[in-house]
């Protein structure tokens, strides 16, 4: 099929080399414009971008898709159907039905569970087994176009946002070469989302990867690793320093043991935790110099394993102890 491919990111690179590998001819890739990064202002491709211009691909970078001269291009491209993954812009109706069969989306969720930008998040947070990819006919709304092929992913118990968006990046890219085969088969249906079941995302901004003691540490287990890489959760030091936690466990306080003995955590426990007694939330409980340090939540205790100081490497927490002595009653804000 001509394949006219909308997209920015790794996300987005692996699925056309998917479609390049099987054999689609792509008529044109449209990608964001280039950007500066850092403070050298260095020019920077995007991963489309950059293997579209591997294989001597068309090139198209708008700074707004949705102008009328975007769409004469896109329409222009003469593609049979449009394949977009996460291009970063919102879409009009001309620029939907510029190819012959209008757009298809892959999609980072199982659909119409968490519509918009932060789908591989949101699915930690929340604590759901199951998530998976959903290539879908787009239309106007944000991601409520009808499904036409999904995939469940079993969520890991240690899974972070970085490991589950490598998964179903994978997914996502075998997916889409699925679905069009169906489609030039006329095998695929489209099937209407359930509205009843829809949920919605938002955009991922870096306060939210700030720690609130006074959750659940269960829930705070999750926003760790649903934060993991970017923003990264953190708390702040006394004197205002940020910590960086990358990775931690939530424990069951024994409601007969002492706070503040390492008796009072025998098991690992991913379920609402018991209560911390009479220690505030944020407060150390118990320092393990064998690798880890306990802090007391609104439910339930955090067992920290990794760190990382502001203006130092990220570590174990065994090596952090080295140079940072912390006891039982310490307090993060």
């Amino acid at each position: 099929m001509k394949i006219l491919f909308m997209g920015t990111p790794d996300y987005a690179a692996a699925a056309l080399k998917s479609l390049i590998d099987a054999g689609h001819e792509i008529v044109l890739v449209v990608t964001k414009p280039d950007k500066p990064v850092g403070r050298g202002g260095k020019i920077v491709f995007s991963p489309v971008k950059q293997l579209a211009m591997e294989h001597g691909m068309e090139i198209y970078q708008p700074s707004r898709v949705r102008d009328p001269e975007s769409a004469e291009k896109l329409k222009q491209a003469g593609a049979d159907i449009g394949v977009v993954a996460a291009f970063g812009q919102i879409l009009s109706a001309e620029n939907l039905s510029a190819p012959r069969l209008g757009c298809i989306n892959i999609h980072a969720s199982l659909l119409p569970r968490y519509r918009g930008a932060s789908p591989i998040q949101q699915a930690i947070l929340d604590g759901v087994e199951v998530t998976g990819v959903t290539i879908m006919q787009m239309d106007e709304g944000i991601d409520t176009g009808a499904i036409l092929l999904q995939e469940e992913y079993r969520i890991r118990p240690d899974e972070t946002a970085g490991s589950l968006f490598d998964k179903l990046t994978e997914i996502g890219a075998s997916l889409i070469v699925e679905a069009l085969r169906g489609i030039e088969a006329g095998t695929l249906r489209p099937v209407p989302q359930n509205e009843e079941f829809a949920t919605l995302t938002r955009q991922i901004r870096k306060d939210m990867g700030e720690i609130r003691w006074h959750m659940d540490a269960a829930e705070i287990e999750r926003q760790i690793r649903a934060m993991s890489p970017w923003p990264s959760a953190f708390t702040r030091l006394p004197d205002g320093r940020f910590l960086k936690i990358w990775r931690a466990e939530a424990w069951e306080l024994a409601p007969s043991a002492d706070p503040g003995s390492v008796a009072a955590y025998p098991t690992r426990r991913l379920l609402e935790c018991g209560s911390s007694r009479d220690a505030a939330p944020g407060c150390v409980l118990y320092v393990d110099e064998g690798g880890s340090f306990f802090v007391a939540c609104g439910k339930g205790v955090l067992c920290v394993r990794e760190v990382q100081l502001e203006g130092k490497k990220r570590m174990a927490v065994h090596d952090f102890l080295l140079g940072f002595p912390m006891q039982t009653g310490y307090g993060f804000q």
